[in-house]
């Protein structure tokens, strides 16, 4: 297995973690990457707690089970960004973006992180509220993510959207993406 790299979302059931997981492993299998992505929820409610798992490689993967290490974590209900159990087993040297409107250093601190952790801060409750008028915050994340980690081109992202949505949606949803990759800090 060449460059594996693993991903976890931390949201709630509602906010996208689910599908924002499953388009970004679209548009790293429209890069050519390997790929394997699932969810974890309790109960199938609005609201419970839901975790996303990403797997991407330049070659097979042959791991089955939970990412309990992960190199990325994020976390878009930004009630969550208080709580330090999201960034378990975060590997040294990981990324965590975070949906927040408080500052790094204060999210920081809440997490417990190591100066060495590099901790992104997106406030995407503000733009999905200006762009959907609902909590659709997982479009502003992934484009944080593209942006932070190149792990996946805005392009692909677009791409794979476009094989999702149409029309009005897929504007919204371009746009979204757009400002996270512009507005994270």
């Amino acid at each position: 297995m060449s460059s594996l790299i693993e991903l976890r979302w931390h949201g709630r059931g509602g906010q996208g973690v689910v599908s924002a997981n499953m388009l970004l492993a679209n548009a790293l299998i429209l890069e050519g990457k390997y790929v394997q992505a699932f969810p974890e929820f309790g109960p199938e409610r609005s609201g419970a707690p839901v975790k996303g798992f990403l797997r991407v490689s330049d070659g097979p993967i042959d791991l089955h089970q939970q990412i309990y290490e992960p190199d990325i974590i994020l976390c878009i209900d930004p009630a969550l960004s208080n709580s330090p159990m999201i960034v378990d087993g975060l590997k040294p040297n990981g990324c965590v973006i975070v949906n927040s409107t408080k500052e790094k250093k204060e999210v920081k601190k809440f997490l417990g992180i190591a100066e060495s952790t590099r901790l992104y801060v997106l406030d995407a409750v503000h733009i999905a509220q200006e762009i959907f008028g609902r909590p659709f915050y997982n479009t502003p994340m992934m484009g944080a993510l593209s942006k932070i980690t190149e792990l996946v081109q805005m392009e692909s992202l677009k791409k794979a959207m476009g094989n999702r949505f149409t029309d009005a949606m897929l504007e919204k949803n371009i746009k979204a993406l757009e400002r996270g990759y512009e507005e994270v800090k």
